[in-house]
């Protein structure tokens, strides 16, 4: 049994105290929309993951950044994005002399310390498998020089998932993996590959002399991000299943989401994207091609619930399971990148060498993943910045409870961590001042209870942006360019009855725009939002 233990180190820990500690998993998936699990009305099967909601603890909002790096940056450590130096991307394709504001910089910097260093001073050992996307070529700013003991994965965004190459190749800590091999009998496939470093991690991490120590496991898979590269084995399993087009699977999600209890039967569905065709007009060969091009989601989809099957087993056979909180979330909505219908061919375009981006599902499916939201990754409406979120601790959380309905953030998860494994954040880290954290614990959740959130919670990416007070959203795309907050493009909605944000009340209620517009500039310059780097020629 895992108790905690004082410390001398970097930081100030809590009291002892004598709770076992749990072992901390956050698992991240990319680019996945809010309907595409079972759990959230999705036809894609999904047991593993359902099976965590089913016995865990459900959230119907919880926002990301709206993008992969923002979220990354902000999940990694409880800080908003610009604050760590990557209000945009990373820098990994930049000029390094290029010269930007410091929170456009497109790396983590050090007013920031990571959960694997706060968990690393409780006491917890630390591993991560899959996408860092926070630092360009700088290896001081990488994974192990960031708290973690192991790691294997992809420092860059999107990699060709049977062929990494050029600098989006895999690295085994900080030595590059060019020629990366197959824990079995199939090819080498990024999901497989992080999953099972993942569990040869833990599994050794029981056999080592620090098997006593709980650990943090940072699980971040590219799936489903384009390119949608699929096993033979789920793209026959997926073959002709969206034959019915994209406007019937939102129907059909939309009436699955009803009937869960996830969306309140007030709720309208949103309108077709108005650049997407109806499915009748496209002739059968279209047809088939967007067909397939939704299938090889699908199939990316279930295979990635798979290999967190697999995770889940070890935990289970290492006698971790009951006391381990692991939690689940999408770094931003649904993609509608590359093109309205679509780009390419799923068998084909498997092949070494072939454009990251091919195949992709492009905007018309990305429509039925947002179900029954509009807009995608990019903006800050709910079918970009809402994500599903799962907590799962069998010793903590009780099985079979309703939708928890409060909103929460990323920024609150640096905050659980502290909560769980007795840290303390810290004030200094390594000579340099760390910024204090906004973000609330998610543990009164976790018993049902209020988060009684003392603030509203605010985001920006791209110009786009929104605050979000009780009930109240106030929403803009193209809101805060970097010539200055442009207020009469705000949109204002009432999320109870409206959560779809189909009836902008902006018009009607100035005083409620003019003061949540003034508490989101009040964020935005201690956030460091401003000022913005120039858009390029």
């Amino acid at each position: 049994m895992r108790f905690l233990l004082p410390l001398v180190g970097a930081f100030l820990l809590s009291p002892l105290c004598a709770a076992p500690r749990p072992n901390v998993v956050f698992i991240l998936v990319d680019d996945m929309g809010y309907s595409d699990l079972g759990c959230y009305g999705g036809e894609i099967e999904t047991p593993n993951i359902d099976s965590l909601a089913a016995t865990g603890l459900r959230f119907t909002q919880f926002y990301n950044s709206a993008r992969c790096c923002p979220t990354r940056a902000t999940l990694m450590t409880g800080l908003h994005p610009h604050q760590v130096g990557i209000g945009h991307m990373t820098g990994e394709n930049a000029n390094a002399n290029r010269s930007v504001p410091p929170a456009y910089a497109g790396n983590i910097n050090d007013s920031c310390v990571t959960l694997a260093q706060v968990a690393k001073s409780a006491g917890y050992a630390t591993f991560m498998t899959g996408k860092w996307h926070l630092a360009g070529k700088d290896q001081g700013d990488w994974p192990l020089q960031r708290g973690f003991d192991r790691y294997y994965g992809c420092i860059a965004g999107a990699t060709h998932y049977f062929h990494p190459s050029d600098f989006r190749i895999m690295y085994d800590g900080n030595q590059p993996d060019r020629e990366p091999k197959s824990t079995t009998d199939r090819p080498f496939y990024t999901t497989d590959a992080f999953a099972d470093h993942a569990r040869e991690f833990i599994l050794d991490h029981e056999k080592g002399p620090s098997k006593d120590e709980p650990y943090f496991l940072y699980l971040a898979f590219t799936a489903p991000h384009w390119p949608h590269h699929a096993h033979d084995q789920e793209l026959k399993k997926y073959q002709g299943r969206y034959a019915m087009g994209w406007d019937k699977l939102r129907q059909q999600r939309f009436a699955r989401q009803k009937a869960s209890g996830l969306i309140p039967a007030s709720w309208e569905l949103t309108p077709r994207d108005p650049e997407v065709p109806a499915w009748e007009t496209l002739d059968p060969q279209k047809q088939q091609e967007c067909s397939d091009r939704m299938s090889a989601y699908a199939a990316v989809i279930d295979r990635l619930d798979q290999k967190i099957g697999d995770v889940i087993q070890t935990l289970k056979d290492t006698g971790e399971y009951d006391n381990t909180l692991l939690i689940l979330l999408s770094d931003n909505g649904a993609c509608a990148e590359g093109s309205v219908l679509g780009l390419g061919d799923p068998r084909a375009d498997r092949q070494a060498g072939t454009d990251l981006i091919r195949p992709s599902y492009g905007k018309a499916w990305a429509n039925a993943s947002a179900t029954p939201y509009r807009l995608y990754k990019h903006f800050a409406h709910e079918g970009g910045a809402n994500t599903p979120f799962i907590a799962h601790w069998p010793l903590h959380i009780q099985p079979g409870r309703d939708w928890y309905r409060e909103p929460a953030q990323l920024i609150d998860l640096m905050a659980t961590l502290v909560d769980v494994t007795g840290a303390t954040y810290p004030t200094q880290f390594k000579g340099h001042d760390i910024l204090p954290i906004d973000g609330i614990s998610l543990t009164p959740a976790f018993d049902g209870k209020s988060l009684a959130r003392p603030t509203p919670i605010f985001i920006e990416h791209e110009n786009n942006a929104f605050v979000r007070d009780g009930d109240w959203k106030l929403v803009g795309r193209n809101v805060t360019p970097p010539s200055g907050l442009k207020p009469k493009r705000w949109e204002l909605y009432h999320l109870s009855e409206d959560g779809t944000e189909l009836h902008n009340l902006a018009t009607d209620m100035p005083e409620r725009v003019r003061e949540m517009s003034q508490a989101w500039q009040q964020w935005a310059q201690r956030a460091q939002v401003y000022p913005k780097p120039k858009p390029k020629p």
